[in-house]
């Protein structure tokens, strides 16, 4: 038995582009959830939007959960 041969060790990679893909998800949820009380929906639902706030009763408790102050 020959000590010369290669000891070859492969390493599973992820994809550049799905770690880029997942942060971006990250980002934009994050910005959702800690920003939104009708901004995002303004622009399609107009100044109803604002009244009705529907992401911070959607994410009402998961904002508490992450120390987002909502009222």
């Amino acid at each position: 038995m020959s000590f010369s041969e290669l000891i070859e060790k492969v390493i599973p990679r992820v994809p550049k582009l799905a770690v880029g893909v997942l942060l971006g998800v990250l980002a934009l949820g994050t910005f959702m959830v800690g920003f939104d009380q009708g901004h995002l929906f303004s622009i399609a639902q107009g100044e109803q939007a604002y009244q009705d706030m529907w992401m911070h009763e959607f994410y009402h408790d998961m904002r508490h959960a992450a120390g987002f102050p909502c009222h």
